[in-house]
């Protein structure tokens, strides 16, 4: 892209910070330029926001029902997938899986709560309990 193309569209995601993008100036040579979004970003991330709510939503549900364990709902909350969740543990995934029954969840050692507490930013008594309804977001 060249460096006059660089999209400029001041997008609400961006909370009125830039981005680094490289883009080619008059010489062909690659160098980076500041951008302040583009449309088609801001749309792309506010969908991608809003399945997160949904699915924190239902997780919530999930875990009030005693479906699945509170962490369940805790990685949807802190904007997180399963994936996501594996990746900042370390873990793997069919582990994390199994973590989130409930019956499983509980007998984890103080070390794996406090693990998934510091990945997901909050503290252990917070990860071990679903917040009351509207205190999450959801």
């Amino acid at each position: 892209m060249d460096n006059s193309k660089v999209p400029q569209h001041n997008i609400s995601t961006y909370a009125n910070h830039k981005k680094a993008i490289y883009a080619t100036d008059e010489n062909g040579e690659y160098t980076i330029v500041a951008s302040s979004g583009w449309n088609v970003e801001e749309e792309a991330t506010k969908q991608a926001l809003m399945e997160l709510e949904r699915l924190a939503g239902l997780a919530y549900e999930r875990v009030a029902t005693g479906k699945v364990s509170p962490l369940y709902f805790h990685m949807y909350d802190r904007r997180m997938d399963l994936q996501t969740l594996a990746q900042a543990t370390g873990m793997f995934k069919w582990r994390i899986k199994r973590h989130f029954r409930p019956m499983i969840f509980e007998r984890l050692s103080g070390k794996m709560v406090e693990r998934y507490a510091d990945t997901l930013g909050i503290s252990v008594k917070n990860l071990c309990m679903l917040p009351p309804r509207g205190e999450s977001g959801v």
